[in-house]
């Protein structure tokens, strides 16, 4: 028997890289991934750390609503609508955070699911080998600084020193 998913719930890409002394119990759940049995997020993040491995978040919580009569297919159809919604080869396990199941007031027979989940990867280092992994990661462009002698900052991006008068504050030199 299929078990619930619920919050807590991981799922891992069958070709997701683990180490050798992790062994987890597993079903399929949807098209190239894989259930967890024995372990929430917790459970699995303690057992992967025991490696020396990682485990960790990537973004912030993906989510999805289907409509439909039975709550476990529709769950997993929105499951597979996370998942298209993310660059699957970006991170290779899922974690179920919520999920939420509303009967129509209108119609008795359909309901709603909605499932939240935040993606997860495993790896053996504790940094991501490059910004790269991340989608919509950028390489941050620092600005310097340059200072007036007396001490008033100005760089693109900062007020003007006519803004600041205008807000009544001034510059003064410091001797």
């Amino acid at each position: 028997m299929e078990r619930e998913i619920a919050a807590g719930t991981i799922l891992i890409k069958d070709d997701a890289l683990l180490p050798t002394e992790l062994q987890f119990e597993s079903e399929p759940c949807v098209p190239g991934w894989r259930l967890i049995k024995d372990f929430d997020g917790y459970g699995c993040d303690r057992a992967i750390q025991k490696t020396g491995w990682t485990f960790f978040y990537l973004y912030g919580e993906i989510k999805a609503t289907v409509f439909g009569i039975e709550k476990e297919k529709m769950v997993h159809k929105a499951i597979e609508r996370i998942l298209a919604k993310v660059e699957l080869e970006r991170f290779n396990s899922l974690e179920i955070t919520r999920v939420d199941s509303v009967c129509s007031g209108r119609f008795p027979l359909v309901r709603y699911v909605t499932v939240r989940a935040e993606s997860r990867h495993i790896q053996e280092s504790m940094f991501l080998s490059s910004s790269e992994r991340i989608p919509g990661s950028q390489q941050t462009k620092l600005t310097v600084a340059r200072t007036k002698p007396w001490g008033v900052t100005s760089t693109e991006g900062l007020a003007s020193e006519k803004a600041n008068e205008r807000v009544g504050l001034t510059a003064t030199p410091s001797f």
